[in-house]
């Protein structure tokens, strides 16, 4: 027992010794063409002329002179200095200091870094080897391909390719600008990620974000918070954005707005496609239009919405359960087709429009709209035409129907109607005291409505007259409606949230919700994504030609420096202590 005891603490000392050797690996001098130890110049140290060569642990360096302190494992290095890190790191300056036991390079005057994917100049420059990241304080330019880079301050992780900004940086591409407090960029990728506020500005386009990812050669970005993009005359915003400059397409989640003041144009719902190329957007998830007409604003709704197009010349669709409302008008159908260069409005499949209290039904409504004045000028319901008013002195209701129906607006309101076709009436008449008086029934080829106040005043029928008035007590109420009558005032839309139905108000009070608890927990920034950790395993560089093994050339004589016997006590400046 106590042998094996006594073998594995020999064990235990010999690894610890074998460490501490390995961490403090000795600076080797590979070449000098003269040395000298001049004690009273500077003391403690080997004066190395001329076509100087080092080695330590990886990284090879020349310079024209060099001070080697060997008990402290360190060196003063002068003119011409150069760093080489195998195939991954180079570094020149006019002067550097070493320290072999720290792994450290200090590098000052005219310092030029440089890799593979990049170029860094500027005037000072501090190499942590130990930890692989280098790092500077004195303004300092990176060129990496296309993309120049300027910061008072910055730190390069080797390992990952990545440099990071954490006081004002400028990112200058031919074709935009870049400009955060807080970056993150990746050499090899483009990829940069900003966070706090941060902006890409470009002649087509601004973006504006203060958490978000963007491929500086792609030129796509990934957006999250306080983010908008502006363009035109339009303006993006979204907790969650998409956006490729390049396609000129864009997406964004939660919370959108699509904001056009010149245009006169305003859209919402928590998911929207925008491309700028065909001046058309996709909403849906709570989605809503408006528009300016004359100087009232509609508000549309449907699951999906489409605009198209500038003002004048603007097409807006909706699809499933479409909805608008104005002040003085709301209606309902599965689709809607509106055109302003034609100033059509078309409502499909079991549309309605409501006036006031008064409902207009039919197969098909057109509504027109004229595009000098901006005001609606006359609508049509084209097939099964049904008006019905809601008798507001009594209990019944009002009604006249017809194949066709064609409406006159003035100033937005419905003034006269003309029913023709098969028409049928059902009228409550009134004295001045509003006693009812009786119930004109009748039918005719055609009716004419006089409408004041979204009322009905005056019916008038002509041709083939067939109408009868009734005391009250003498019809009976099945036949106080015309066949076809679907009185549906409990769908109308009497403000603009009513355009959406129920599962859309739930959806959008959960989204709120959400984002409110959101706000109250700390932004961080984000994480790098699979696309860049693995940009270069997805993107591996060629292979170089083979070549033919060229001659080796004689290997330099090692010059071995002796140790002196006595060093005189000096100060020495620098990285060594």
């Amino acid at each position: 027992m106590k042998k094996l005891l006594f073998f594995l603490l020999c064990c235990t000392a010999l690894s610890s010794q074998a460490v501490i050797a390995q961490e403090n690996k000795k600076i080797i001098i590979e070449h000098t063409d003269f040395s000298d130890m001049n004690q009273n110049e500077v003391p403690g140290a080997v004066i190395l002329t001329g076509n100087v060569q080092i080695l330590h642990d990886g990284v090879r360096i020349t310079c024209n002179k060099a001070y080697y302190f060997q008990d402290e494992n360190y060196a003063k290095l002068f003119g011409n200095v150069k760093m080489n890190q195998g195939d991954s790191l180079f570094m020149d300056s006019r002067y550097a200091e070493y320290n072999g036991n720290k792994k450290f390079a200090y590098a000052t005057g005219s310092v030029v870094m440089r890799s593979p994917e990049m170029t860094l100049t500027t005037d000072t420059i501090n190499l942590d080897r130990a930890i692989q990241q280098a790092y500077y304080n004195t303004y300092g330019t990176i060129v990496n391909k296309e993309n120049t880079l300027k910061s008072k301050s910055g730190r390069y992780v080797i390992g990952q390719k990545k440099y990071e900004f954490r006081t004002a940086v400028t990112l200058t591409n031919p074709k935009y600008v870049l400009k955060s407090n807080h970056l993150d960029y990746y050499t090899n990728s483009g990829h940069s990620y900003v966070f706090g506020p941060s902006t890409i500005t470009s002649k087509e386009d601004f973006i504006y974000t203060e958490k978000g990812y963007y491929d500086t050669r792609k030129r796509e970005a990934k957006l999250y918070t306080n983010s908008y993009i502006r363009y035109d005359t339009q303006l993006i915003r979204g907790d969650e954005m998409y956006y490729d400059q390049n396609k000129q397409y864009a997406t964004a989640t939660r919370n959108v707005k699509v904001t056009d003041t010149v245009n006169k144009f305003f859209g919402s719902g928590h998911f929207a496609e925008v491309f700028r190329a065909k001046d058309s957007i996709i909403l849906t998830q709570h989605a809503m239009a408006v528009t300016l007409v004359e100087a009232d604003s509609l508000y549309s709704h449907a699951k999906k919405m489409i605009v198209t197009g500038k003002e004048g010349n603007r097409v807006m669709r909706g699809f499933n359960d479409a909805r608008f409302y104005k002040i003085d008008m709301s209606g309902k159908c599965d689709s809607i087709h509106s055109d302003e260069a034609k100033g059509l409005t078309q409502m499909i499949r079991r549309p309605v429009v409501w006036n006031g209290e008064s409902q207009l039904t039919g197969d098909i409504i057109h509504l027109i709209s004229d595009n000098k004045t901006e005001k609606l000028d006359s609508l049509k319901v084209l097939n099964n035409a049904f008006i019905i008013q809601k008798d507001t002195l009594g209990k019944g209701f009002n009604q006249v129907k017809g194949v066709n129906l064609y409406g006159k607006f003035k100033d937005n309101k419905l003034t006269e109607v003309d029913l023709v076709k098969n028409t049928e009436k059902i009228y409550f008449m009134y004295d001045d005291g509003n006693s009812l008086i009786g119930i004109d029934k009748g039918k005719s080829s055609t009716i004419h409505l006089d409408i004041e106040n979204n009322e009905i005043v005056a019916i008038t029928s002509s041709k083939n007259i067939e109408s009868f008035s009734y005391p009250d007590k003498e019809l009976p109420e099945n036949v106080r409606k015309l066949r076809g009558f679907l009185w549906r005032g409990d769908e109308m839309i009497r403000s603009k949230e009513d355009i959406f139905p129920q599962e859309e108000k739930d959806l959008h009070e959960k989204i709120r919700q959400e984002t409110s608890a959101k706000k109250t927990k700390e932004d961080k920034p984000m994480e790098p994504l699979p696309e860049t950790l693995n940009y270069d395993k997805s993107n591996p560089s060629p292979k170089p030609p083979a070549q033919k093994p060229a001659t080796p050339a004689p290997a330099p004589q090692k010059t071995s420096v002796e140790k002196p016997a006595v060093l005189k006590p000096g100060t020495k400046k620098g990285l060594k202590n």
